[in-house]
């Protein structure tokens, strides 16, 4: 006797999925809500950074007091610009998260309808059908195993990934400043 799904488990995973699509939809929105404001913020902070180094420069007596304005200004601008690069990296990165997130979940959910089915089957099999069912259970497994080690690849290169990010920014910062102390006072 074969079994069937029935229509209020149809209905139920078409709910679960759409609740799943609503909650990354949110995310989605919040993270554009997140960069907007950020770039937003970036733009008027640019803005009024812009016309404060414009005013000092022009008030500059002679070259050497231009550069050592010039000098001044880099340092501060290129740890803004570090700031920025690494706020948009953290939302793309929850975002990710979120994502990784809800595919566990999915993963999850199929494993579980998987197990059902086969817990199923095995009740209703013919006898002598134990090397069949063990093997598709073997199968699933490896899979799963399969899954759940390209999930750990994968937050391992985040991880990898953060800290790459973290050092490049300290790197270029200290770089900076040992160029800005060489220059002329």
């Amino acid at each position: 006797m074969t079994t069937f799904a029935s229509p209020e488990t149809f209905a139920a995973g078409a709910r679960a999925n759409a609740e799943s699509m609503l909650t990354l939809a949110k995310s989605v929105f919040a993270s554009a809500e997140r960069l907007a404001a950020l770039n937003l913020n970036t733009a008027r902070a640019l803005l009024e950074d812009s016309v404060a180094s414009t005013r000092l420069l022009m008030d500059a007596k002679d070259p050497k007091a231009l550069i050592g304005l010039q000098a001044n200004l880099i340092k501060p601008a290129i740890e803004k610009v570090l700031a920025y690069s690494k706020s948009v990296y953290e939302i793309s990165t929850d975002i990710s998260g979120e994502f990784s997130r809800l595919a566990e979940g999915q993963v999850a959910d199929v494993n579980k309808n998987v197990a059902d089915v086969i817990a199923k089957a095995v009740k209703s099999a013919p006898a002598g059908s134990e090397v069949a069912v063990s093997a598709v259970t073997k199968a699933v497994s490896a899979t799963n195993a399969a899954i759940e080690r390209l999930n750990k690849a994968g937050k391992d290169a985040t991880a990898a990934a953060e800290a790459s990010v973290s050092a490049a920014s300290a790197a270029t910062l200290k770089a900076v400043t040992a160029a800005l102390s060489k220059l002329p006072a």
